[in-house]
């Protein structure tokens, strides 16, 4: 029942995240082992599964609004990876060279900060921009500062595997909260 659209778009993110896990490169190696790519790969399929495909399966043009919002998903997830690859940086290869390994941990929460204030301003390119969005994702910026802030290379147990992933439920409930309180004005 997908439009040719969809599927093909799917198709695409499905190639990607193929390319991403299983090893097509030489010597057995996959997209994730290419210095750099990792984040990008993810915050590229992330965007494109809930931004760009709902997006294509609704509309006929992708508006100026929607390709703002791929953006803005882009950076979301580029910065709620920085605790995933602080975190991570005892584990992985040298070979790897992520983020903290080429800039440090420090250098790395500074880029985060730098993603999360490019996530921010982007809101302020919106056609539709209005008080409640401004709104939340001015706490939405806020928490993710603070969520760098507390990041640390030795994190509790669960400090990335649930307050990190739950930013986004915590964003979505913003959402659904402004837009209620929005409703009563």
């Amino acid at each position: 029942m997908l439009s040719e659209k969809v599927l093909i778009s799917l198709f695409v993110l499905i190639a990607i995240t193929g390319l991403y896990a299983l090893p097509v490169l030489p010597k057995h190696k996959n997209f994730r082992s290419l210095s750099g790519l990792k984040i990008l790969i993810v915050a590229t399929v992330w965007a494109g599964t809930t931004v760009i495909l709902p997006a294509i399966s609704q509309l006929e043009v992708i508006t100026w609004n929607v390709k703002v919002e791929a953006f803005q998903r882009f950076m979301l997830v580029l910065v709620l990876l920085v605790p995933f690859e602080i975190r991570d940086l005892k584990y992985d290869s040298v070979a790897l060279k992520t983020l903290p390994q080429r800039v440090g941990v420090k250098g790395a929460k500074i880029i985060g900060y730098s993603w999360s204030i490019i996530f921010y301003a982007a809101t302020f390119l919106k056609t539709n921009l209005d008080f409640i969005s401004v709104g939340v994702n001015t706490i939405l910026l806020l928490v993710l500062i603070g969520i760098i802030l507390k990041t640390e290379l030795n994190q509790k147990k669960y400090f990335s595997s649930f307050w990190v992933e739950a930013i986004p439920l915590f964003w979505w409930l913003l959402i659904i909260v402004g837009n209620k309180y929005s409703i009563l004005l």
